[in-house]
């Protein structure tokens, strides 16, 4: 897993010399409280705080909201008196007075409720404990600041008053310090060699204009607070300044051989401009030469407007007529056609009536041929009774019992 720095979480190695040595001298002030004490480092960050702690400290218990920190923090500062958990600083999920020390270096700054944060530590922290805790003084970040902005991670800045009230607050007995970067002289033996001595000038230190501010604070009354110097083994006041020095002096020439080679730039403009200059003098005689034969040019477009206007006059008078003739003859296209279609109506409707007539006598005409067989049959029935008759009375006329009853005058006459 890797760790991005982005200016308000402290990567070791991820930041210069300066940087770190501000953020580790505050876990140095505070490991000469942690001697044998349980130790609660809140926003224990990437937990190098927790480490330096341990090494005095019975045990420690770094906290921190961001879980990829705390898992930077256990793979890299494991320890068998070191702890990291996973929680925001406003609810830690231990008990009550369970710390002896704790720690809140350059968080209170990025937390909305900071009061929560005051009576967070106040909880976990123990009857004879203390609660060790920093931030950047406002007006000297504000200034140092003043190109970049407000920082976007902050939530609430201090003054040194606000501070210390906001501490006061929660917390009986507040020890206020001030953290600088502070030049020095240093004397230092070539052989390794045991203590050292400091001399401080007398003097209280401005707060208002200091870099942090520090305090120790707690439930009860506490006995001393002495100033503490942390002296790196690299720390070179005057080297370091030299090298700024000497990056400046490289920016300096840097910006040197810019501004010459602007002003160059500069002079190449100047001829380039006053060569523009001659050559817009030619192109603005080109121009009016071109508005001369602009003017003429639209002077032939007017006749020839009006030509054309004359001559669409004319084609309009012409389309007229043409029109007119062309509607004249719809007309009578229409008229015609009305004809065609008033004399296919009468036709269809004289066919219709023939037709009906015509139907009629053919019904007529099966009606009469129904009539005339049966007439036929009939008359071929009464011809057929007719023979029969006769052939029966020719019959009777041709018996004796006729012939013999007619002679006796008996029987018809037939």
């Amino acid at each position: 897993m890797t760790t991005e720095f982005t200016g308000e979480r402290v990567v070791p190695g991820q930041v210069d010399a300066d940087l770190w040595n501000e953020h580790l001298a505050r876990y140095l002030f505070a490991a000469r409280l942690a001697r044998n004490k349980r130790v609660l480092d809140l926003a224990c960050g990437c937990g190098y705080g927790c480490a330096c702690l341990a090494e005095t400290a019975r045990a420690v218990t770094g906290v921190d909201i961001a879980p990829e920190a705390v898992e930077y923090a256990r793979a890299r500062y494991g320890a068998a008196n070191v702890a990291f958990e996973v929680a925001p600083v406003t609810e830690v999920p231990l008990p009550d007075a369970s710390f002896d020390l704790i720690t809140a270096f350059e968080v209170i700054e990025h937390v909305e409720d900071w009061r929560r944060m005051l009576a967070e530590a106040r909880r976990l922290l123990a009857p004879g404990g203390q609660f060790v805790v920093s931030t950047p003084n406002r007006d000297y970040y504000a200034e140092s600041r003043k190109a970049a902005g407000p920082n976007p991670f902050h939530a609430r800045e201090f003054s040194f008053g606000e501070f210390q009230e906001a501490l006061a607050a929660f917390f009986p007995h507040v020890s206020m310090f001030v953290q600088n970067h502070a030049p020095a002289v240093l004397f230092q033996p070539l052989k390794p060699a045991s203590g050292a001595d400091v001399r401080l000038e007398s003097g209280a230190p401005d707060a208002e204009a200091s870099h942090f501010f520090l305090a120790v604070c707690a439930l009860a009354p506490q006995t001393g607070s002495p100033a503490f110097l942390y002296l790196p083994t690299a720390a070179n006041v005057l080297r370091e300044r030299e090298r700024h020095i000497a990056r400046l002096e490289q920016e300096l020439a840097q910006k040197d051989e810019w501004l010459a080679k602007q002003q160059q730039e500069h002079q190449d403009l100047l001829v380039l401009h006053r060569r523009q200059g001659e050559e817009l003098v030619a192109r603005n005689q080109w121009a009016e030469k071109l508005n001369t034969e602009l003017r003429e040019a639209g002077e032939r477009v007017v006749a020839l407007q009006e030509e054309l206007a004359a001559e669409q006059a004319a084609g309009r008078e012409t389309a007229a007529a043409y029109q007119a003739k062309v509607d004249e003859l719809e007309r009578e296209c229409a008229s015609r056609a009305q004809w065609a279609r008033d004399a296919e109506s009468r036709l269809a409707a004289e066919i219709e009536v023939r037709d009906n007539e015509l139907r009629k006598c053919v019904d007529l005409l099966h009606q009469t041929e129904a009539v005339v067989e049966e007439r036929t049959r009939w008359a071929l029935e009464l011809e057929r009774g007719k023979r029969e008759s006769e052939a029966r009375l020719s019959s009777v006329l041709a018996s004796r019992w006729y012939q013999l009853g007619r002679r006796i005058g008996l029987g018809p006459r037939l």
